[in-house]
């Protein structure tokens, strides 16, 4: 069962809907978006994946976190810029370094058993130089000395990718498997400034 809050209606169903899919009791959360800055106009309440909220909401200016951590999208179906939101309110997009008001679709991020580790190269298919990382990394640069990740395997853990050095800029969640090039986290290059565990949950 799913249910997707609005206000003035909520709607329900069975399965995995185009707009929410299921989510089970260790993985709930519960994110809520308005339409306007400071949780003002109309708001849409969820408590897991959403891949369309188109419809829904015209805008998202303001949003509050009260249980779990999320990735936030631009666009439909986890496409677009990424955000990372752990548990707290945000009251203007700038809060969660958006560079504007859309806001399409969320997933809800599971915590995942075990210790952080992750394998990266400096080549698509797992070529070139292989650099280990267990812990937080606020430089690529200085830790490995090179600017650009090609390739990686996500061992254990959560994580996230940005573009800039000490968390800034573009960024990427990263879950455990295997990515044989940068478009597979949806990165448009292969350029990596630094890289954190998510541990929010």
């Amino acid at each position: 069962m799913f249910t997707i809050y609005v206000t003035g209606g909520v709607f329900k169903g069975l399965g995995r809907p185009h707009r929410q899919g299921t989510t089970s009791p260790a993985t709930m959360g519960k994110i809520i978006f308005y339409e306007d800055k400071d949780y003002g106009g109309r708001h849409f309440e969820c408590n897991g994946d959403c891949t369309d909220m188109l419809g829904l909401l015209s805008r998202c200016n303001s949003i509050k976190v009260t249980c779990g951590c999320f990735m936030i999208y631009e666009k439909p179906n986890y496409t677009g810029h990424q955000y990372y939101l752990c548990r707290g309110e945000y009251p203007d997009y700038s809060r969660w370094m958006g560079t504007n008001d859309n806001i399409n679709s969320c997933h809800i991020i599971s915590s995942v058993p075990g210790s952080y580790n992750m394998r990266l190269f400096e080549r698509i298919e797992y070529g070139g130089q292989i650099m280990d990382l267990v812990d937080d990394c606020p430089s690529v640069m200085d830790r490995f000395h090179i600017n650009d990740i090609f390739s990686c395997n996500v061992i254990g853990g959560n994580w996230l990718f940005y573009e800039h050095q000490n968390y800034g800029g573009r960024m990427y969640l990263i879950k455990p498997g295997y990515y044989r090039r940068f478009s597979e986290w949806g990165g448009r290059s292969a350029r990596v400034g630094s890289i954190r565990r998510i541990m929010d949950y």
